[in-house]
């Protein structure tokens, strides 16, 4: 009987790390669910830059 108990034990411990890494994967490579909002595109209001050559 105790060795059924360790076994069923190892298997229950098995079962959660399995359950717990697949859902990490599926979370990773799965569909987004973010909800960000459609913002379209943002107005510029400023000058664009201009590199400058430093004076050394």
């Amino acid at each position: 009987m105790h060795q059924e108990i360790s076994i069923m034990g190892i298997y229950n411990l098995f079962e959660s790390i399995t359950k717990y890494i697949s859902e990490a994967v599926f979370r990773i490579f799965g569909p987004n669910d973010d909800a960000y909002p459609a913002t379209g595109l943002q107005p510029f209001s400023d000058d664009p830059y201009k590199p400058r050559r430093a004076d050394w």
